[in-house]
């Protein structure tokens, strides 16, 4: 029988970087957003 690329490196998934640090970004990017619109809202009054 053949052997088919029998390779045992495990490959690294991009989304598992980025999961640990999701606690952290997401509140400051809802803060930004929300200054962002408070700002067009003030802006455009």
């Amino acid at each position: 029988m053949s052997e088919a690329h029998t390779s045992e490196a495990p490959q690294k998934d991009p989304i598992e970087a980025i999961v640990p640090y999701i606690p952290v970004v997401l509140p400051v990017v809802g803060g930004v957003l929300m200054f962002l619109l408070a700002f067009i809202a003030v802006f455009m009054a």
